[in-house]
């Protein structure tokens, strides 16, 4: 048995519905020992690039060995593969349909996936529309019991991804990016990452820059109260990206910010 076993769960599947107590009742079933943890029920329906994104930012908060169960999964039923994947440090276990394609990406971490074929592993008489309950969290419960990745299946090496926009180096001081996500408050996330700003920003004089959104600029703060008024404004969040925000406010709304909308930043 993995000391101390922590399983998290990732889903669109919402809070109306018996869906999420159904996987951990399975997965308590097989261990009773696990320590199940919620990060959201409450993707986007059918939203991988949201649940690729918000797996990316959750599951290094989490001790080695955890394993992270994902569930946006709108080909269910279909000749989409189940699958597991292991790194370095972390498992994560869900569909083949590139919700993990962040994970891929991981620097200085061995990446293995495999095709979960061993069907004893899973529950009897499966349905072809509740592969969480049936498929993914009787995994994850037999894994926490220590079972070995190898024997859930073959590896593949075939795996699908998503394509992530990634942002562009225009020019020598210039990065292109795009809005990929918006939190519930309102909070809009790019995909220029403060790792990539400092990387450009060791070779210059100065360390000033500016944020354009629709051509105007969204002043660049270091947390929200700092903020002057109610437009909008950038800052770096707490996952090291580039955010947009209004402040006590929803910058979504105001201004009608939508997913895949540019943004560029100019760095002097």
């Amino acid at each position: 048995m993995l000391p101390n076993p922590i399983i998290t769960l990732t889903t669109d599947f919402g809070y109306k519905d018996p869906f999420v107590g159904i996987m951990k009742g399975v997965i308590l079933g097989i261990n009773p020992f696990a320590k199940i943890v919620d990060i959201t029920h409450g993707i986007s329906p059918q939203n991988i690039l949201e649940a690729a994104i918000t797996i990316e930012m959750s599951f290094k908060s989490f001790p080695g060995k955890t394993i992270h169960i994902v569930v946006v999964d709108p080909g269910v039923g279909s000749a989409r593969r189940p699958i597991l994947v292991t790194t370095s440090h972390y498992y994560f276990i869900g569909p083949d349909n590139g919700v993990f394609s962040q994970i891929y990406k991981l620097k200085d971490e061995t990446i293995t996936v495999i095709q979960l074929t061993s069907d004893h592993y899973f529950l009897p008489n499966r349905s072809t529309t509740f592969h969480g309950r049936d498929i993914f969290a009787p995994v994850a419960g037999w894994l926490s019991k220590g079972i070995d990745s190898s024997k859930f299946g073959e590896k593949i090496s075939d795996y699908r991804t998503i394509s992530i926009p990634a942002p562009v180096i225009s020019d020598e001081n210039v990065i292109e990016g795009e809005v990929i996500y918006t939190d519930c408050f309102g909070n809009v996330t790019t995909n220029i990452k403060a790792e990539l700003v400092d990387e450009i920003l060791r070779k210059k004089i100065t360390g000033r820059h500016k944020v354009l959104f629709r051509g105007r600029e969204a002043p660049f703060k270091s947390h929200y109260a700092e903020a002057d008024d109610e437009g909008l404004y950038s800052l770096i969040n707490s996952f090291g990206y580039l955010e947009l925000f209004v402040k006590n406010g929803s910058a979504s709304s105001k201004f009608d910010i939508i997913v895949g909308e540019k943004v560029k930043l100019i760095l002097n």
